[in-house]
């Protein structure tokens, strides 16, 4: 009955052929009918008429996906809003046109469990083994607490406990228990997939008194009720304001009640949009079709679309890869064959020499090479100052700054393990005659143990690199950089980004010692043909300004901290004073330095405040070792807090998930509905907290953003004038829909947030960019 996220019995279609929700442009202004104050004095007549309906539409959603401009969308909606309130008929004899599409979105939609798991299917199974579990110690009768773990809505008990209170109502129950009989006709109606059943059930739990009429403190009631069941505290305590309006628009003639059609009225005539139904489902179709998984009998065809593919996908990448690969290979084939002419080195060491020197060459090049991709001031001008993007996969600078980590390993490995296994063994163990023509390299005196090698400039600087070098790579692994390792405390210290951060700065030693290693040669003695500081020249000055614009950057910059909270989620939430000229886009992220945890460390943050405003805001998720420092820091120094509790102020129900999330961005939503005039472009809001459209626990609250929204032009959940949908977004619906409205268009698509889903995110990518005549381009933000 519950999927991972506790949504109770709910499954999720994420079929091809499946559309996505409606997507509904912004809007603001007057309703057509049922203007004015909002009125909270209402009359208290009543009647005990109940209607019902029938029928079924076709699924208007597949056309939406092919539609390439929605236009009139206002005029529609306000439309729409005076169909529903002012031709308003007659109680008696009242029937709905169920063929319209909007009337089958809300048939297909409305439910309290899912239609895979009704009374004909496995879900009464799951309940009765549940029931049986739950009654085993009393007598088979179940409590009202905990129908909503039996029917599987255990992240909604108070809401079940209305439900439950509904049907027995409905079924003439009384009492709090319940047995298997009553269960089993309980979970009857509330798994009939037909819309007049489900109607019925959720008007009943709204009519406490089940007269036939809703007042509008029942309707305050519901609403307080599906907020919280919701976690959607601003409207849970805007209720009564948002009943008013409900009855205000619903209720025109001002009787003091509504009845169960108008219920039906604002859930069968949702807003629509005028689209071309014929095209968009072959459209929509034929998508499908390209995406269905088809397995290539033949070998050699399955490996050219693989090659394909794969070159499609990568060939920045692979040109990249190939020219670096390139000159490292070409760098050690010039070395290699130098020495392999150089007899006198040649005579005694072999070939043993000729791969020291090849690799001793990869090893400078990718050392000055290894610094560029981290010069990130360097990067972001390439990027958008020049066209250079078009061909360097820029946003992989740091996965190519490991890929050299690499190369440099394998330099070290060729370098000092021929010298260590093979040339030094044969310079000791050399006769007179060939050591002789050694003398000009080594000296008169023939070295006569490994300590001759090892105690000289050459051999001290050589080991304390590769000692720093493999302290630096080890801790830069994510076994210890995240800390995935489950070391004992005392070791604890060597795992996180401190460690990681502080073992990387030992570059600057690395680097001093293979300047000097790279001048005290033993078989190269002319200046000019010690290269390595050749090679470093210009890496090192271009990484050592970048390094100084940051601290220039960070001197001037001083901020004074004004507030501190805690969101949870473990969610620190820093604002600060804006220093005086500084200026930044919205999107853009700044490194934050505090130096009560660490003077050296810059992590960088996406600044959540608007640029508009007189503060600047970071929200910070404590996971690292230098997060949980700042929150220790800041609980520390916070006012003098209660008994036994943090000094930290904490913003309670403001889940990375839940309404209160929406004020981090609001103001950057408004200012770019704002700037949007030519509506360009399109913003979407995802509310996880909240059940998906058509689930029983957010109706209510759907219907009330519709109606708010039409009237004042503000969405109830953000808060923004940008609508909010509701439950986790259907990535494949979403890349469908946009690969159905840009055909033969190159889509770029932009992702900063947990690691999770950066695979499946680009994944489709690649497979809408495979299947489909829309090209989407993947890009991660990294830091």
């Amino acid at each position: 009955m519950r999927n991972e996220d506790g949504r109770g019995a709910y499954s999720e279609n994420n079929s091809d052929t499946e559309s996505i929700a409606s997507e509904r442009a912004a809007f603001s202004g007057p309703l057509g009918v049922g203007g004015g104050p909002i009125s909270n004095k209402r009359a208290s007549k009543k009647s005990a008429s109940v209607q019902g309906a029938g029928g079924a539409g076709e699924d208007p959603e597949l056309a939406l996906l092919a539609k390439r401009t929605l236009e009139n969308k206002s005029a529609s909606f306000r439309s729409y809003l005076k169909r529903a309130v002012s031709r308003r008929p007659s109680n008696a004899g009242r029937k709905f046109d169920r063929t319209k599409s909007a009337a089958a979105h809300a048939l297909k939609g409305f439910k309290f469990i899912a239609t895979k798991t009704g009374a004909s299917g496995n879900g009464w199974s799951s309940v009765e083994k549940r029931f049986n579990d739950l009654t085993a110690s009393t007598n088979g009768l179940l409590h009202r607490s905990q129908f909503g773990e039996c029917i599987g809505m255990n992240q909604s008990k108070e809401f079940a406990g209305e439900l439950f209170q509904a049907l027995a109502r409905r079924h003439n129950v009384t009492g709090d228990l319940i047995n298997k009989t009553q269960l089993k006709l309980f979970w009857d109606q509330i798994s009939d997939e037909s819309f007049d059943s489900r109607l019925q059930t959720f008007f009943d739990m709204v009519d406490k008194d089940a007269d036939g009429r809703i007042t509008e403190e029942e309707v305050r009631e519901i609403i307080s009720l599906s907020a919280s069941a919701n976690k959607l505290n601003n409207i849970q305590k805007q209720a009564e304001e948002y009943a008013a309006l409900i009855m205000e628009e619903l209720d025109p003639d001002n009787a003091g009640y509504i009845m169960i059609h108008n219920l039906e009225t604002l859930l069968l005539q949702a807003p629509n949009q005028s689209v071309r139904i014929g095209d968009s489902r072959i459209l929509s179709q034929m998508l499908s079709q390209k995406l269905k998984p088809t397995q290539e009998n033949n070998p050699l065809k399955r490996g050219y679309q693989k090659t394909k593919y794969f070159i499609m996908d990568n060939w920045q990448r692979l040109w990249v890869m190939m020219l670096w690969l390139g000159i490292a290979g070409g760098l050690f084939a010039y070395k290699f064959i130098q020495y392999r002419h150089k007899e006198a080195a040649f005579n005694v060491m072999g070939y043993c020499v000729c791969v020291a020197k090849g690799g001793a060459e990869t090893l400078k090049f990718n050392m000055a090479l290894i610094l560029l991709p981290v010069c990130r001031n360097t990067i972001t001008w390439l990027r958008n100052k020049t066209k250079l993007g078009v061909v360097v996969p820029f946003d992989d600078n740091l996965n190519f700054h490991k890929v050299i980590a690499v190369g440099i390993t394998v330099g070290v490995i060729l370098h000092g393990g021929a010298h260590l296994a093979c040339d030094f063994p044969r310079i000791l163990s050399a006769t007179e005659d060939e050591y002789e023509q050694l003398e000009p390299y080594f000296g008169e005196d023939q070295p006569e143990s490994y300590w001759w090698f090892v105690k000289g400039v050459e051999g001290v600087t050589g080991i304390i690199m590769v000692v720093l070098m493999a302290i630096a790579f080890t801790l830069a692994t994510p076994w210890f950089r995240r800390n995935k390792l489950n070391l004992p405390k005392f070791l604890k210290k060597l795992t996180g980004f401190n460690a990681f951060w502080y073992s990387h700065h030992l570059f600057v030693i690395v680097y001093t010692l293979l300047i000097v290693h790279g001048i005290y040669l033993y078989l190269t003695k002319t200046w000019y043909q010690k290269t390595t500081w050749m090679y470093l020249a210009v890496p090192i000055t271009l990484y050592a300004c970048e390094r100084l614009i940051r601290a220039l950057r960070s001197s001037i910059k001083a901020v004074k901290i004004l507030k501190v909270a805690v969101y949870p989620g473990n969610v620190l939430s820093l604002h600060m004073s804006k220093p005086q000229g500084f200026k930044y886009k919205s999107g853009q992220y700044m490194f934050v330095n505090c130096s009560a945890v660490s003077p050296f460390e810059w992590h960088p943050f996406s600044i959540t405040s608007a640029p508009g405003d007189d503060y600047l805001s970071v929200h910070i998720r404590t996971l690292g070792d230098w997060t949980r420092q700042l929150k220790t820091v800041f609980s520390e120094v916070c006012q003098p807090p209660p008994a036994g509790k943090s000094g930290l102020l904490r913003a309670e129900g403001n889940n990375t998930r839940e309404q209160g999330s929406f004020e981090w961005f609001k103001g950057i939503m408004n200012e770019v509905a704002e700037m949007d005039e030519k509506r360009l472009i399109e913003l979407h809001n995802y509310c996880t907290s909240v059940y998906e459209e058509g689930d029983a626990r957010s109706a209510l609250i759907t219907m009330l953003q519709s109606l708010h929204h039409a009237k004042n032009g503000v969405d109830v959940v953000s808060g923004t004038r940008v609508k909010s949908h509701f439950a986790k977004p259907n990535w494949r619906q979403v890349y469908k829909k946009i690969a159905l409205h840009h055909p033969d268009a190159r889509i770029g698509v932009f992702y900063c947030g947990a690691p999770a889903l950066t695979k499946e995110l680009k994944q489709l990518a690649l497979d809408f960019s495979h299947k489909t005549s829309t090209k989407f381009e993947f890009h991660k933000e990294n830091f």
